[in-house]
């Protein structure tokens, strides 16, 4: 069987640490990574498995396979059909499909093309009652007829587990990585079948955990006090809590992406995670200096065009001293955060306004339901366009007979060089850019704005983009197109070109947001309750000077948590724009920190022990033996510029008046001492114990 690994854990330049642990025999076996997620964008867990393909084709070449559901228009999209290379595959394929279920193969047109096996929940739905029976006399679970999502899961899971059992008769040695509670049916199916085959389950957020959060419980305060089983028959979702904490004691091995999760799964699922496997990126270095620096440059103007419009008759602030902060994701109001930033904007507004000249506009991006654009915002843009255009008319005339003056010897009088219909036209524009209303707080028109918790905490907060508060809201309801006519911008650019990320989240098993604005060398505001922030507090001696700033909501009270969260963004903005420049460079160099490059040894550890304890007799691997990894060495990285006090030019854009000083900046001894700030040895182990208290709301999580 060839295999096209490119790639190896060692043959990365010396830019990570060599990976210690015994090579897998990957030409004897055949790993099957399954999600609902696979080809099928519903959540966070389709950029994890998205971007971890490229690393797993690398290791795995042609005995990797993607399994999920089977959706036509995502196929006729995503995936482009082929024959199954592997014949075991071939034939476990047949077995189904001459019993009726429809079963499609294909390479997913992602990077690293890996192959995809996905099932067609229709043509098998007519054994959904069998299969509930099996379900009911494997494990006692039985699944409500009204539950669609959990239905499909179980028929989902059954031909999975039939899949596997076909190709076990020819390719004994198999891994099974199963994702979330949906994909957990097969897993259960599987291991109870008695199918010779290593199992992975990974969670990437408790069932309960995710509904206690939505409903404001205060969850981690009371980990230990909840009453699981009530908890989850209240909100009628028992079944499916019962088919998640069954898929993790069914598994081999259990993962979790966080230490916060681990701590989260230890009380709601009643088993400890053996490994935590950290969610990754693609990171792409770029061979020019100062490429990101410069993306970002010119990202910015795209936005600072659109504020243009947005406050057209209100632009009495100076763009050039404007930032832009902004907040993405899906609209869950407490956990991501947004009624703290909101608050926290309220009393940055002040310190703004009494204190400093800087204004903040600051970008909500949460998809909620409109009807359209509203009128306003369209018109701004058009109104911007129309002065524009005149701007653009009037220079031409100017140049011309400035040109036809200078042609002649001659210096034209500047006073004679504009006629009166040129004053007429520019006064026309100026008067069309006049409004008596103030600059709409969001730009489509809300289906439920009254009882919408963004824009009812902004009247409370009184922040209405009037001329004298210093921070100005924009809440856009829809996910980032560069196909808008209002913003067209695709996300990936309009993060490039925002100055801080805020994402206060109370409840984030991960969070992808503010990796992705470290990546791409942009500062961020995350939590000690986030998988990433929790991340970045081990891995980083002082991560606030990589431009990490993590709010403490564990040990703080609500109160304290939201003075914090001020003045971090205040004290960013009093950041000249050589010290943004330099926090960028220092933000871009973590990013190898989360390349999967790196954290995709933890899925190979997994995986590993997953083997040892299936096939002990095959696969020796000490199952208790910590993982063995030595302390992440950060090299120099390639798109760091010199000194931006030194060499002007060769930063994107400069300040004539900030980047005067005389203060010293040496590139090597900066780089030298931000590699000595970063913490080592690198481990995973676990938290071991948990302490909650009843008379704060604050608690303590070790």
């Amino acid at each position: 069987m060839p295999l096209s690994r490119s790639l190896s854990m060692t043959s990365l330049s010396g830019v990570l640490p060599a990976w210690e642990e015994d090579e897998l025999p990957v030409e004897d076996l055949l790993l099957f990574e399954v999600a609902w997620e696979v080809t099928n964008k519903v959540g966070g867990i389709y950029t994890v498995i998205q971007t971890k393909a490229k690393i797993t084709v690398d290791e795995w070449g042609e005995n990797y396979y993607m399994m999920g559901p089977y959706f036509e228009q995502n196929f006729k999209t995503q995936v482009e059909g082929c024959e199954p290379p592997n014949p075991a595959i071939r034939k476990a394929m047949d077995a189904l499909i001459h019993n009726g279920c429809q079963v499609h193969f294909g390479r997913w047109l992602i990077e690293g093309s890996p192959y995809v096996i996905l099932f067609d929940i229709g043509s098998a739905a007519w054994n959904l009652d069998r299969w509930k029976g099996d379900l009911w006399q494997t494990c006692s679970i039985g699944l409500p007829y009204h539950d669609r999502e959990a239905n499909d899961s179980l028929i989902l899971g059954s031909l999975i587990a039939w899949f596997f059992k076909e190709v076990s008769w020819y390719k004994p040695n198999v891994i099974g990585h199963f994702h979330e509670w949906q994909a957990g049916a097969g897993l259960i199916l599987s291991r109870s079948r008695k199918i010779p085959m290593a199992t992975v389950f990974t969670t990437h957020a408790t069932l309960l955990g995710r509904y206690l959060c939505a409903g404001n419980a205060d969850f981690y305060n009371n980990l230990d006090k909840f009453n699981i089983d009530k908890e989850a028959g209240e909100r009628q979702i028992y079944h499916r809590y019962c088919l998640e904490r069954a898929a993790v004691h069914c598994a081999h091995v259990f993962t979790t992406v966080s230490q916060i999760t681990a701590v989260e799964a230890n009380h709601m699922l009643h088993r400890k995670p053996d490994v935590v496997t950290p969610n990754g990126l693609n990171v792409k270095k770029f061979s020019a200096m100062h490429e990101f620096q410069n993306l970002h440059s010119t990202s910015k103007i795209r936005i600072q065009e659109f504020v243009r419009g947005h406050f057209y008759g209100h632009l009495d602030f100076n763009l050039e001293k404007t930032l832009f902060f902004f907040i993405a994701g899906r609209y869950e109001f407490s956990n991501k955060g947004a009624d703290i930033f909101l608050e926290s904007l309220s009393r940055l507004n002040y310190l703004l306004r009494v204190r400093n000249d800087v204004t903040v506009v600051v970008f909500f991006i949460m998809p909620a339901k409109t009807n359209n654009f509203n009128v306003e915002s369209l018109k701004g843009q058009a109104v911007r366009k129309q002065l524009w255009d005149t701007a653009h008319t009037v220079k031409e005339k100017f140049g011309k007979k400035l040109y036809d003056a200078l042609l002649t010897g001659t210096i034209p009088d500047m006073n004679s060089i504009l006629d009166r219909d040129d004053f007429t036209i520019m006064k026309r524009a100026i008067y069309a850019t006049q409004r008596h209303s103030l600059p709409p707080v969001t730009t489509h028109n809300m289906l439920d704005d009254s009882t919408d918790p963004i824009l009812s905490n902004v009247r409370r907060i009184g922040l209405f983009n009037s001329r004298n508060d210093r921070v100005k809201i924009i809440f856009h309801p829809e996910f980032l197109s560069s196909t808008s006519p209002l913003l067209p911008m695709d996300y990936e650019d309009f993060v490039r070109g925002c100055n801080l990320g805020v994402f206060p989240s109370y409840y984030e098993p991960w969070g992808y947001t503010p990796g992705e604005c470290t990546v791409m060398g942009i500062p961020s505001v995350t939590t000690n309750l986030s998988g990433f922030g929790c991340f970045m507090e081990e891995h980083v001696s002082d991560p606030a000077a990589y431009g990490i700033y993590i709010v403490d909501r564990r040990f703080r009270s609500p109160e304290e948590s939201c003075n914090q969260l001020t003045q971090f963004m205040f004290s960013f903005c009093q950041q000249s724009r050589r010290q943004r420049i330099i926090q960028r460079n220092r933000t871009e160099r973590l990013s190898d920190l989360l390349d999967w490059r790196y954290l995709g040894r933890f899925y190979i550890h997994a995986r590993h022990l997953a083997l040892s304890r299936a096939f002990p007799e095959k696969f020796k691997m000490d199952p208790m033996a910590p993982l063995k990894t030595e302390g992440f060495r950060y090299p120099r990285p390639y798109s760091v510029p010199p000194s931006p006090s030194a060499s002007l030019h060769s930063t994107p854009h400069h300040s004539d008046v900030e980047d005067d000083d005389d203060e010293s900046y040496d590139e090597d001894e900066e780089a030298e001492r931000d590699r000595l700030n970063i913490k080592a040895p690198f481990h995973t182990s676990l938290p071991t114990a948990v302490t909650c208290c009843s008379s704060t709301s604050t608690c303590a999580v070790y």
